[in-house]
């Protein structure tokens, strides 16, 4: 129980990072185009073509000493911060194509027409009609945001030592199988999955309820 709250945690808070850094980029590569859509494209793709487990390792290994105002970064504050750095790209690379369709549309157009200036034109018409992929996208992210806080504290670079976390429930019971004692990693495996399931499910029915392109189907 004490290691679902600490994956519980890291899913919400790396996705408060990565989820509204995502949307923010993807929304003003997508409306403004040119040399800003150039340079924030440059930097998603970037991150994409590194493995994003050899990303974080390496993030965590710079993080090691550091302390953020007033954060230790060794511990489970760096592990938000490492998710929610790798974690933007892929919200970013959808809300930019769904922006450069709705910028295009007849009352962006029009927006224009009465003089209204560009950032009031994209944070009151276009944002809007975008935020539900952030939302579904905050559910899908928080699988991977778990999956990756158990691969981390496996590897020993997760959690501080002796906090409650399944990767090092799943690390130290690795051994005690040659004993027999099975147990101990069933149940770490167990809970990993009906959570990952839960939240899998969760948001499929989310995309099913927010996504406007699904209403008629």
């Amino acid at each position: 129980l004490f290691g679902a709250k600490v994956s519980m945690s890291v899913g919400l808070l790396a996705n408060a990072i990565a989820i509204p850094l995502g949307i923010l980029l993807g929304a003003t590569a997508g409306f403004f185009g040119r040399w800003i859509d150039d340079l924030i494209v440059w930097m998603y793709s970037t991150l994409m073509s590194i493995p994003t487990i050899v990303l974080l390792i390496a993030i965590k290994f710079a993080f090691r000493g550091v302390t953020f105002l007033g954060l230790d970064l060794t511990g489970i504050h760096g592990v938000y911060i490492a998710l929610g750095v790798v974690g933007w790209t892929g919200t970013c690379r959808l809300i930019r194509a769904e922006v450069m369709k709705i910028r295009e549309l007849d009352y962006v157009s029009a927006a224009r027409a009465t003089g209204r200036h560009e950032v009031a034109i994209l944070l009151r018409h276009v944002l809007p009609h975008v935020v539900h992929i952030g939302i579904i996208n905050f559910s899908l992210g928080f699988v991977g945001a778990v999956t990756a806080e158990v691969m981390l504290s496996y590897l020993g670079l997760g959690v501080e030592v002796g906090t409650a976390s399944w990767g090092d429930m799943i690390n130290g019971a690795r051994m005690d199988l040659i004993s027999g004692r099975w147990w101990e990693l069933t149940s770490a495996v167990t809970a990993l999955f009906f959570l990952v399931l839960a939240l899998n499910i969760l948001g499929d029915r989310l995309r099913d309820a927010l996504d406007p392109r699904l209403k008629n189907v």
